[in-house]
């Protein structure tokens, strides 16, 4: 198939879907591999920034969507309502940290490292579509887990959860979730031993003033 004709299509898939497209359905469509869809989409991700265009084609996991790019969204807001615009407080953003880092956690859970309620904000969240529910825990009761959604990815411009900024050292448990307790542990040892390295140093040597005082 000709390059150009091929971008076509891929271009007027990811316009027309208005979402995320997987590699798998490009191939589909285009009767071709995984190599060639990968080839050309990035290909066509160069142009766009070359060319200065309004679009982008973003990675969302092992899927792309065609989006418009982040410096033109005062503009493009200006048009729409903005009550669809999501408000984030420091609440819902500390939730939402809790999460990525975190999936498959219950509210338990996430109230737990919080230390207050969460209802609401995990609701918000809900609403906002950044995270979803994914499942229930092998635990009593059978509580329900949450992770990150494509629109989070989309939000804060990630394309997968290993892209997320590294925490300092940590241990998980059995259901793979951070132990708190060892963080501050090991926060609370690093402390220590740089309070001992300091108590450790020799004594710094006598000024010549006091060394010929004492000589006199």
């Amino acid at each position: 198939m000709e390059i150009n004709k091929a971008k076509g299509m891929i271009e007027a898939i990811l316009f027309a879907a208005g979402r995320e497209v997987k590699i798998k359905e490009l191939m589909l469509a285009l009767e071709a591999n995984s190599e060639e869809i990968i080839s050309l989409v990035e290909s066509m991700k160069t142009e766009y920034q070359e060319e200065n265009r309004g679009l982008q084609i973003i990675n969302v996991g092992e899927a792309y969507q065609l989006c418009t790019k982040k410096e033109y969204y005062e503009v493009i807001y200006s048009i729409f309502d903005k009550r669809n615009k999501p408000n984030l407080s420091q609440a819902a953003l500390e939730t939402l940290a809790i999460i990525a880092y975190n999936p498959r956690i219950t509210r338990a859970e996430i109230e737990s490292v919080r230390g207050v309620g969460s209802d609401a904000t995990i609701y918000k969240l809900l609403e906002y579509h950044l995270i979803e529910e994914t499942g229930k825990l092998d635990a009593p009761g059978k509580p329900g887990t949450y992770g990150v959604t494509p629109e989070f990815f989309r939000m804060f411009g990630f394309n997968s959860l290993e892209e997320l900024p590294e925490l300092p050292r940590y241990k998980v448990d059995e259901n793979q979730q951070i132990v708190i307790d060892d963080v501050i542990e090991e926060k609370d040892k690093a402390t220590k031993d740089n309070e001992e390295e300091t108590q450790n140093e020799a004594p710094m040597p006598a000024r010549e003033e006091e060394s010929e005082e004492n000589s006199n």
